[in-house]
């Protein structure tokens, strides 16, 4: 069991009270703030110790002692420590022992010769003490042992300079341009020898320069060192030795357009071009950006027309070049870069490579759409060889290399077999064209193929090879309502009217058509040519069997009314009351009604009398505005919209007798509500009367029901509605 402690007069000492709270403070404190506050009030800074004063000879031996001990046992506890060595020497020349400090900076440069700060420090101290042999001695020392320590060359060739000993300083240049150092270095000797206007010294160092760093800048500023101080012939011959000098093999841009600038400072604007229009010719297009830029800015400033033009041109096939390198199917790309050398005239050699290399790149993917604008380079490579190379074999073998590279069992090309067959057409060769087009039906047939066959037999005026490319067209595609049509149209042509009217009758019995309604007009035009009246009515009843729509039916009137015959007026009256008739029954499109009623009005203004006039006004709608619910592709409710709606009037008595059904079954049921809740409030207060009265209670409630029954019996009851009514508002034209 812990015993409690004890105070120092032996009582117990009172128990610490545990911290209760334990949440967090609400301002915290850092370590951070502890530090900043005792900065603040500086703390921790101790007063500066007193100053001593030397009153004579012997305090100052004495101190001298003390400190020189202190020296010593530090550099012999660690003597590889340079600062001790520095920090001693430092203090016997402050004292003015330049002897010691001497012996001292000799016992550092034994311990570590390697070390620049000694030297720099001996040097100073000697140049400091104006000991101009001793700091020789020591540069020299220094730029034997460190040849590599640059500070050391440049810090004993200064010396020299401020001493006036332009002879030693050069020779010390001299010996350091031996080692070969950094470029700067290199300029800085340069620098010095411009200071005292040694120009020929200048060029014997940037000769040495150019030869031991290869680099373009040099050359460049060699060159404006010439041109600087007016040798233009040197500057010329500078650039021209840097050009031959680097060859074809590392050509830079920066050369030849500081090349190409000083001959336009110097007024010779041919060479400037001369010079840029070599780089731009022998080195790679992606290195030569700059190149291009100042050539163009040249030319702007300097050259003609042709020549701006010539330079935008190159550029143009520059950036060319670089997109279809990048990436070789932006076929794009090529159509520009193509067209661009045909419109520059090039060469037929060079605009035939430029095709070469542009349909090598076949398109990765078996699919049609990846193939549309690689086929058009075909094209053109085709379009190019006949017309402006004029080589009629080599048309031909593009064209049927084209054909070997499309894969036809997946799709084909129909305009490739197309233009083929119509080159060997203009060559004069018949035969082949058609083996062409009879290939191309026979390998992958196609609507386009047939018609470009059949036109060209038409054209050739072989009739009898129309009549079968039809047939085979029919065959192969029996719901092209437009094959039946020209086929028929061809036999018309030709005279044979029983052979073209057994085409359409053919053609209107296939049970699949794509365009039915263009062949029925077809065939009823036709009749109407052939001035069959008979047959033609016959056809539009035949139609009319078939649908109702209101376009067939004008146009039936538009035929009855175009007959020059006595009944023509009445029987264009008949069709059109039919069709309202057809369409009131159908009244799923009172659009299509209006429209019919329009006709009808007009035609009755045209050629009717007061009477008919009057009784088609009379058919003719309301327009009304109408709402209705509106409900997305989800199924979720989109609110309502207005819409124009036709009534016609004899609908619309229809319609106003179910709006009153409607009326009254809606006051039925209100009436009836309200019985309801009378019957509510009379069973309430039932409830509060007392025991006593129930016999009066029944004989007053049998009374009220009675008066209820009473009231209801004398509401008529509702009817059977036909339809539901819709919220509208009547706004009448």
């Amino acid at each position: 069991m812990s015993q409690q402690p004890l105070t120092a007069d032996g009582k117990k000492a009172p128990k610490s009270a545990g911290v209760k709270n334990k949440m967090p403070a609400e301002m915290q404190i850092t370590a951070e703030q502890l530090m900043r506050e005792a900065k603040e009030r500086e703390l921790e800074v101790l007063p500066p110790p007193p100053k001593q004063k030397i009153q004579d000879a012997g305090e100052l031996a004495n101190y001298q002692l003390r400190k020189r001990k202190e020296f010593e046992d530090g550099i012999r506890k660690n003597r590889s420590s340079i600062p001790n060595y520095l920090k001693y020497a430092k203090w016997e020349e402050s004292m003015g022992e330049i002897q010691r400090a001497r012996s001292i900076y000799e016992r550092a440069l034994d311990q570590d010769h390697r070390t620049i700060t000694v030297w720099l420090k001996y040097a100073e101290m000697e140049m400091k003490q104006k000991q101009i042999n001793h700091a020789r001695n020591i540069w020299d020392r220094a730029v034997t042992i460190l040849p590599r320590a640059n500070q050391f060359w440049l810090k004993y060739t200064y010396m020299e300079e401020m001493l006036g000993n332009v002879t030693g300083a050069r020779q010390v240049f001299e010996r350091w341009m031996k080692w070969l150092p950094e470029e700067q270095n290199w300029y800085t000797y340069i620098n010095f020898e411009l200071r005292y206007k040694e120009l020929d010294n200048v060029r014997r160092i940037y000769e040495t320069l150019i030869v031991h760093l290869i680099d373009v800048k040099h050359w460049i500023k060699y060159a404006k060192f010439e041109e600087r101080h007016g040798f233009v012939n040197k500057a010329r011959a500078v650039y021209e030795r840097a050009v031959e000098f680097f060859g074809e093999v590392d050509m830079q841009e920066s050369l030849f357009v500081a090349f190409a600038h000083f001959e336009e400072r110097q007024k010779e604007h041919e060479r400037a071009r001369l010079i840029y229009k070599y780089a731009l010719d022998r080195i790679p297009k992606d290195e030569c950006l700059d190149l291009f830029k100042n050539y163009t800015i040249h030319e702007k400033k300097f050259g003609s027309r042709d020549s701006v033009d010539n330079v935008i041109v190159s550029k143009r096939r520059f950036q060319y070049e670089s997109e279809v390198a990048a990436n070789p199917l932006n076929y794009d790309a090529w159509f520009d870069y193509l067209r661009l050398l045909e419109a520059e005239c090039e060469s037929v050699e060079v605009i035939r490579d430029a095709y070469e290399r542009a349909i090598a790149n076949v398109p990765p993917l078996a699919e049609k759409r990846s193939w549309r604008r690689y086929i058009y380079l075909w094209i053109n490579y085709a379009v190019f060889e006949e017309l402006d190379a004029q080589d009629t074999e080599r048309t031909r073998q593009v064209y049927k290399t084209c054909l070997e590279i499309i894969p036809h069992k997946k799709f084909t090309f129909a305009k490739i077999w197309i233009m083929f067959a119509q080159f060997e057409l203009r060559q004069h060769d018949v035969a082949m064209a058609r083996k062409i087009m009879g290939q191309a039906i026979g390998r992958c047939p196609k609507d386009k193929l047939f018609t470009a066959y059949i036109d060209m037999e038409q054209q050739l005026r072989e009739f009898d090879r129309c009549r079968i490319l039809y047939q085979k067209f029919i065959e192969f595609a029996p719901e092209n309502c437009n094959t039946w049509k020209k086929f028929a149209e061809l036999e018309t042509v030709l005279g044979d009217v029983d052979r073209a009217r057994a085409l359409y009758q053919l053609a209107v019995r296939q049970p699949v058509l794509d365009m039915p309604e263009l062949l029925w007009k077809a065939f009823i035009d036709f009749e109407v040519e052939q001035e069959e009246e008979e047959r033609a009515r016959a056809l539009y009843k035949i139609l009319l069997t078939r649908t109702s729509h209101v376009k067939v039916w004008l146009s039936l009137a538009k035929f009855e009314a175009s007959l020059e015959n006595d009944d023509s007026v009445e029987r264009a009256r008949e069709v059109f009351n039919q069709a309202n008739m057809q369409l009131k029954l159908n009244c799923s499109d009172n659009e299509q009604r209006l429209l019919l009623l329009q006709h009808w009005k007009e035609f009755e203004e045209e050629k009717g009398d007061e009477e008919s006039r009057q009784k088609v006004g009379e058919l003719m709608p309301k327009r009304v505005k109408k709402r209705r619910k509106m409900v997305t592709e989800d199924g979720v409710d989109a609110g309502w919209e207005e819409y124009f709606d036709y009534i016609f009037p004899d609908t619309s008595r229809a319609s106003e007798a179910n709006i009153r059904l409607l009326e009254m079954a809606k006051k039925w049921s209100q009436a009836a509500a309200a019985a309801d809740d009378d019957d509510e409030d009379r069973d309430a207060d039932s409830d509060i009367s007392s025991d006593d009265s129930d016999d009066e209670d029944d004989d007053d409630e049998g009374k009220e029901n009675a008066v209820k029954q009473k009231k209801i019996q004398n509401i008529p009851p509702p009817v059977a509605v036909s339809s539901l009514e819709q919220d509208e508002d009547s706004d009448s034209d």
